[in-house]
């Protein structure tokens, strides 16, 4: 759930300047169009929603890998196999988030005909916030489930090795007048690039987020970032993250853990998997007929009493839409030091001093 501290310095930053500025990044970088405003629309997405942790943060690691890190600025993934509604893909190394679209948008198709569909993905790369695939099927009438493996930062129950994912996973469900319900989460007790945020707004930790390097809870966001995430519902989270590490990785053959590297050298190219489901609801029910059931839960929720008053009782996804809302009326805060990384990004691969001067 998007919910992020404020500080004096942050700045507020429009939608389209900041998506014309990241489009621009990555054609600079020697990604296709189409493929460098696939990209920049994920990531804004992510930042307008308050996901910040996924969103235009990603840039100064996106441009080290499409410069200097092994990643395919202009990879096209390619299906290895398709067998009804059961298809793999390959990713070839091309930034995550073009290999995923790929395999989201086959596993929709393949569900009109099917039904439901899967679409296991390999040689794949960090992939941004979720929401963005499972939200493409919920807008065309389907259930969309996503997973993903990610670097490891956490240690199993008992244990202080990082061999653990917080691997996440979303699930979309279409409302009927009601916005779909979006799940979008990972089994940390946080981000870490939400450490990150902290990090860079010289803000502490709230209790319960992390361990520094030798296994003590910490407060401090620079000793987490060199320690551990602790798992969100203890030995419940760190199995459910081995689960979804195992459905994105073991399908497809893709690394799992440790394989994908580390955050001390950084993530190794191409070795992410990740796993996208479409569920097609008319081949079960009339899509009118569950939109109108979301609803109802929907309002159930938002009837129900409220231990307090101030605080409205929100569903899956509502907070961040609510924060879509407001940032595409008046732009999207972001910290100082996320702008300013940006605007060196952008400099030092030759984008236009007049467009990144618009930020």
């Amino acid at each position: 759930m998007a919910n992020y501290p404020k500080s004096d310095t942050d700045q507020r930053v429009k939608a389209d300047a900041l998506g014309a500025v990241t489009e621009a990044i990555f054609g600079a970088c020697g990604m296709s169009g189409d493929d460098a405003a696939l990209l920049s629309a994920s990531l804004v997405h992510a930042d307008l929603r308050g996901v910040h942790s996924h969103g235009v943060l990603r840039i100064p690691d996106y441009v080290h890998k499409l410069k200097r890190g092994g990643v395919d600025a202009r990879a096209v993934p390619s299906i290895v196999s398709r067998n009804g509604g059961a298809i793999v893909v390959d990713a070839n190394n091309s930034m995550g988030q073009i290999g995923a679209s790929c395999a989201m948008d086959l596993a929709i198709e393949a569900a009109r005909e099917n039904g439901v569909a899967l679409a296991a993905l390999r040689g794949s790369n960090h992939c941004g916030a979720l929401d963005w695939y499972t939200l493409r099927g919920a807008e065309q009438g389907m259930i969309g489930i996503a997973g993903s493996n990610a670097l490891p930062t956490m240690a199993p129950t008992g244990g202080r090795d990082k061999i653990v994912g917080m691997n996440p996973i979303s699930i979309a469900i279409p409302g009927g007048v009601e916005p779909p319900v979006v799940l979008d989460l990972a089994f940390g007790a946080t981000a870490h690039g939400k450490i990150r945020v902290y990090h860079q707004k010289g803000l502490p930790l709230p209790d319960g987020w992390a361990f520094d390097s030798k296994g003590v809870p910490t407060n401090d966001a620079g000793s987490a970032l060199e320690g551990l995430i602790q798992p969100a519902g203890g030995h419940k989270g760190i199995a459910l993250a081995m689960m979804v590490g195992m459905l994105s990785t073991l399908l497809s053959g893709a690394s799992y853990g440790t394989g994908l590297g580390n955050m001390v050298s950084g993530p190794k190219a191409g070795r992410d998997g990740q796993f996208f489901i479409a569920i097609d609801i008319a081949a079960f029910r009339p899509l009118s007929a569950l939109g109108g059931d979301v609803d109802a839960i929907v309002r159930e929720v938002h009837n129900s009493s409220r231990r307090d008053a101030d605080n409205p009782l929100l569903v899956p996804g509502e907070m961040e839409r609510q924060y879509e809302e407001n940032y595409g009326a008046g732009g999207i805060v972001l910290p100082a030091l996320t702008v300013d990384g940006l605007k060196k990004s952008a400099l030092a691969v030759g984008v236009d001093e007049a467009l990144v001067a618009a930020l």
